[in-house]
């Protein structure tokens, strides 16, 4: 690990930099915001409060709380972790070792959820599930979004659930949002306008090849997806059809590749999947949408979109 250590009376500036330095070093993913973040953590100062504390001389115990959490960094400890916090969709969600660390891809699957309602939908009574919610981040951005909405998350973590409870208070939802533990959607009733889900999909046999930052810090049930990956997939599929409301619809994150796959298990199990799945900022198949066969929905066996 790279050695790293700061002068006693050293400025905000300097141990920025430094710190900085030694990630780039080891060679870490964005060095400088890195530095950053975790300079203004050990701190307790914001952006802009940091910039303007820039010549300001560390004091007392600082240098030691600043290398601290660096070396946790230099360990391959996410930032999100070392700080306890992750944005997603704008809102501020704790993150802690019970729960997978939101990612910005998964925000795909707020963008796809929302393009499937009307402005008037948007602003009706509807009602949403989140399976294997983890941080709560779905169900927490969609009621963010939708005024009139209420949700259920399940977990089979009750750890999980706690975190995504206090989540959805802080962030002004803790009313609108009730949690239950069960695997996935299985002790739901159904009638569901929206059902969402990020499950596991990672192949048991490549977690090992996954970065530290994720193989030692996730916890592994939120990773791993059996054998092929779609361990979770068949789940959900089997249970969709009875969770899905008349006019719902389903909307699953799928990992690189396997889009085409997980579209035939929904279509084998009598939904319909109407579109291409929506790309994430890197242009990999993301977000997947299935509806109930219905007299205004095409026979799943000839769904509009042919799965290659």
């Amino acid at each position: 690990m790279t050695a790293l250590s700061l002068a006693a009376d050293a400025t905000v500036a300097a141990a920025r930099r430094a710190l900085a330095s030694a990630f780039r070093e080891a060679g870490l993913d964005s060095p400088d915001l890195d530095a950053r973040i975790l300079v203004g953590h050990a701190l307790s100062l914001d952006h802009t409060a940091l910039a303007a504390a820039d010549q300001r001389r560390l004091t007392g115990d600082e240098p030691q709380r600043v290398v601290a959490l660096a070396q946790r960094r230099l360990a391959h400890e996410p930032v999100t972790r070392i700080c306890g916090h992750r944005e997603f969709w704008s809102l501020d969600l704790r993150v802690t070792p019970d729960v997978l660390d939101p990612r910005p891809e998964t925000e795909t699957i707020v963008e796809a959820a929302l393009a499937m309602l009307s402005p008037a939908r948007r602003n009706a009574p509807l009602r949403i599930a989140d399976l294997g919610t983890g941080s709560g981040a779905l169900l927490i951005a969609l009621l963010h979004e939708l005024p009139r909405a209420v949700g259920v998350a399940t977990d089979r973590s009750i750890a999980a659930l706690n975190v995504a409870r206090e989540n959805a208070q802080a962030n002004g939802d803790g009313y609108r949002a009730h949690f239950v533990a069960c695997d996935y959607g299985a002790a739901l009733r159904g009638g569901f306008d929206i059902v969402v889900t990020n499950p596991p999909y990672i192949r048991t046999q490549d977690i090992v090849g996954l970065s530290p930052e994720v193989c030692a810090h996730d916890p592994l049930f939120a990773l791993d997806g059996g054998p092929d990956g779609l361990a979770a997939y068949r789940a959900i599929a089997a249970d969709a059809p009875r969770l899905l409301g008349a006019d719902g619809f389903l909307v699953v994150e799928c990992g690189q590749g396997q889009a085409a796959d997980i579209a035939m298990l929904f279509v084998n199990a009598g939904l319909c999947v109407p579109h291409p799945p929506k790309p994430d900022l890197s242009g990999i198949s993301r977000a997947l949408i299935a509806l109930p066969t219905t007299a205004h929905s095409p026979n799943p066996k000839n769904s509009p979109w042919k799965p290659p």
